[in-house]
């Protein structure tokens, strides 16, 4: 019986990307503290992995993994001592192996390189590069060849598996196929109990199997290979010495070995014969037969789909609430079959009902795409690790609210950014052990990864205890290029955000690791995107703290409700810091005619919706309506509006998928009267309206 496995592909490469994630986290957690758990977690990954990668004829990946398994081995049982080398190649197998699933799971051909860290690994378990090993995990024993060329252990195995094992979802040919990364196999097929054609169920299984292996493994880790279907089978094993191998204990129901290639011949050209993948006619003997070496096809151009785990309770949650929903669902609908004006009071309480069950499930459907944001926060130990001793630092890194939950569409975009930010601190953050020692610090640095939730949003610090920032130095790289003009008073805060402008750097030396300039801006750029903004702060001697805000979603947000002559917008409710009438305020213009509004000696921008947008307005004076001071990019700006309505929670709609991009516009969505509303972007209202401000000034000068 075949099965399709393609289906199977993408649990199976979610589960290893998960499993690779362990085994790098608990070999981390090794190096710290050699704990004996810890081994036995990475070999348990890595057996799941070999497993897998077996069943669906990923031949190299079980071969590489089965040779980081004998290593891991001789750790468990103490054979091998822990080390930081070890430690080192076995993190490198790990991004090996991450590599070649992401080629399978592409459909892309896995290369050759692998070969060169099994090599490695041969060399480490043998004092020198093992040919032998190397040739049996590639399953390659030449035909005839006989357990004295192979090696001293052989073993002879009886394998008989109960009739309903094919159902189970096990095929034993996949089994013979991980007995053959050993060591050299020689199975040979009972067709005995193979009923007549008539009587054949094709979803049974009538084989049994004799098999003799020439492994130098232990009777362990062949039992492993029968560990998935050990009670669905009989299974028995006996070692024979060097002397006997090669030859089969002789019985009347099983042939020599050495005939097995002749009984293949004559099985093949029978007019009736079948190989044993199939089914057998009905007169043919008890023999055995050899099993022909299966084609391996070449893997097929995956479907990748995104997904989520949802955890149970989740699901639970809503099963609930739409049993609530049908209940009120069937009372309304039972109000509107026998209506009249007596039953107003229950029509509106149904409705309040309705709109409650909607609200939660609307709540509880949005939960699901939360995702603890340890996700992103456990890919940066490692990097911290490979970075650190890169730089000759000595660096802790502390990682608290790794529980925090947050959009999985957010956190996708957000690991390049937070990569980047961590790379940067251990590379201008933290000083060198020199340098601390010498300010009276510790030799090691910290750099601290925190998440919280705030409001509506999710916070996330990136915090060093190095030598902070030095705003002189950035000034003075800031007045070099242009960016201010020599002798301006510029606020402490903007000097230091000025790292984040593109090509600004203010690294001696240009590395691999950081100080091209290219990459702070890209962190800005793409934290907007997303909606967020990022703040710095900065103590000379003591370190900085990057702080992103970001929503808990992209999908739904606050929103307030403004109207702008006769269209209406939506301000995001956290952007809003107040709003005043514009008749008890005095305005100011600036160079350019730009009108601004003076607050506690800041002069605020003006935006007014209606001209920014060109929108016809009947307004008589420039004193009619109101002002909602909203903040972006530490940066303030006064749109311009001639009424607040109310404040609701709205769904975006992308305005790129179905118009285009615009500039001061982040999305739309749909109100409850059926118009469309815009979402007012206020970054980029902000940049707006600082660019039109530059060209008024350019315009006076």
């Amino acid at each position: 019986m075949e099965i399709d496995l393609s289906q199977f592909h993408e649990v199976f490469f979610e589960e290893s990307f998960e499993g690779l994630d362990v085994m790098e986290q608990e070999l981390l957690d090794l190096e710290e503290d050699t704990d004996l758990e810890n081994v036995n977690t990475i070999f348990r990954a890595a057996h799941s992995i070999k497993g897998g990668s077996a069943t669906f004829n990923f031949n190299q990946v079980a071969e590489f993994t089965h040779v980081l398994e004998t290593l891991l081995d001789e750790m468990r049982d103490g054979s091998r001592q822990i080390t930081r080398e070890i430690i080192d190649l076995l993190l490198k197998s790990v991004d090996c192996l991450r590599g070649m699933l992401h080629k399978l799971q592409d459909g892309e051909e896995v290369s050759n390189d692998y070969q060169e860290l099994v090599a490695y690994f041969n060399e480490l378990l043998t004092g020198s590069p093992d040919n032998k090993n190397n040739e049996s995990s590639s399953g390659a024993v030449a035909e005839g060849q006989t357990a004295a060329t192979l090696g001293s252990n052989s073993w002879k195995l009886s394998f008989e598996p109960e009739s309903y094992i094919l159902q189970t979802g096990n095929e034993p040919l996949r089994m013979f196929k991980e007995l053959t990364g050993l060591g050299g196999l020689r199975p040979m097929v009972d067709v005995s109990k193979v009923p007549s054609f008539e009587d054949l169920d094709p979803e049974n299984c009538y084989l049994s199997w004799q098999l003799e292996l020439d492994t130098e493994e232990s009777e362990h880790a062949i039992r492993e290979v029968f560990e998935w279907v050990e009670d669905d089978c009989k299974l028995s094993l006996q070692k024979l010495g060097a002397e006997n191998a090669g030859v089969s204990q002789s019985s009347n129901e099983v042939e020599p070995a050495s005939s097995t290639v002749e009984q293949a011949a004559k099985v093949e050209s029978a007019p009736q014969a079948i190989s044993p993948e199939a089914a057998v006619d009905k007169a043919t003997d008890k023999k055995l037969v050899a099993i022909p070496k299966a084609k391996t096809p070449p893997p097929k151009k995956s479907n990748t789909t995104a997904s989520i785990r949802v955890g149970i309770d989740k699901v639970d949650t809503l099963i609930d609430l739409v049993g609530e929903l049908v209940i009120t669902q069937s009372m309304l609908g039972e109000l509107g079959d026998n209506f009249d004006m007596t039953k107003v009071e229950q029509l509106i309480s149904g409705l309040r009902e309705l709109e409650a069950n909607t609200r939660e499930l609307q709540e509880s459907v949005m939960r699901i795409r939360m995702l603890p944001i340890g996700f992103v926060f456990n890919r940066l130990p490692r990097m911290v690790r490979d970075l650190s001793a890169q730089l000759s630092k000595k660096i802790d890194l502390i990682i608290k609210g790794e529980d925090t939950e947050l959009d999985k569409t957010v956190m996708e975009q957000i690991g390049d950014p937070l990569t980047h930010l961590v790379r940067n601190a251990l590379d201008h953050g933290v000083e060198s052990v020199e340098k601390r020692l010498a300010a009276g610090k510790s030799e090691t640095g910290t750099v601290t990864l925190e998440a919280y939730h705030q409001g509506g949003n999710i916070i996330i610090e990136i915090k060093d205890d190095g030598a902070g920032i030095d705003p002189d130095i950035i000034k003075a790289k800031a007045v070099e290029k242009g960016l201010i003009s020599e002798g301006v008073d510029v606020p402490r805060e903007q000097i230091i955000g000025m790292i984040m402008e593109p090509g600004f750097s203010t690294a001696a030396v240009v590395s691999d690791v950081s100080g091209r300039g290219v990459g702070m801006d890209v962190v800005k750029r793409n934290i907007n995107n997303l909606g967020g903004t990022v703040d710095i702060s900065s103590e000379l001697g003591k370190g900085t703290t990057f702080t992103i805000r970001l929503p808990l979603t992209l999908a739904i947000l606050d929103g307030q409700l403004v109207r702008a002559a006769d269209q209406i917008y939506v301000i995001p409710l956290a952007s809003i810091v107040e709003s005043i009438p514009l008749s008890g305020i005095q305005l100011t213009r600036i160079a350019g005619d730009m009108p601004v509004y003076k607050n506690d000696g800041e002069y605020i921008p003006i935006v007014d919706l209606c001209e920014e947008f060109e929108i016809e307005t009947e307004r008589q004076t420039v004193n009619e309506g109101l002002i909602a001071i909203v903040e972006g990019e530490n940066r303030k700006i006064a749109v311009k509006i001639d009424e607040l309505l109310g404040q609701q929670q709205v769904v975006i709609k992308s305005l790129e998928s179905h118009y285009k991009s615009l500039q001061g516009l982040s999305g739309a969505t749909i109100l409850g009267d059926g118009r469309v509303s815009l979402i007012l972007d206020i970054v980029g209202l902000s940049r707006r309206s600082s660019e039109r401000a530059n060209k008024l000034r350019n315009e006076v000068a």
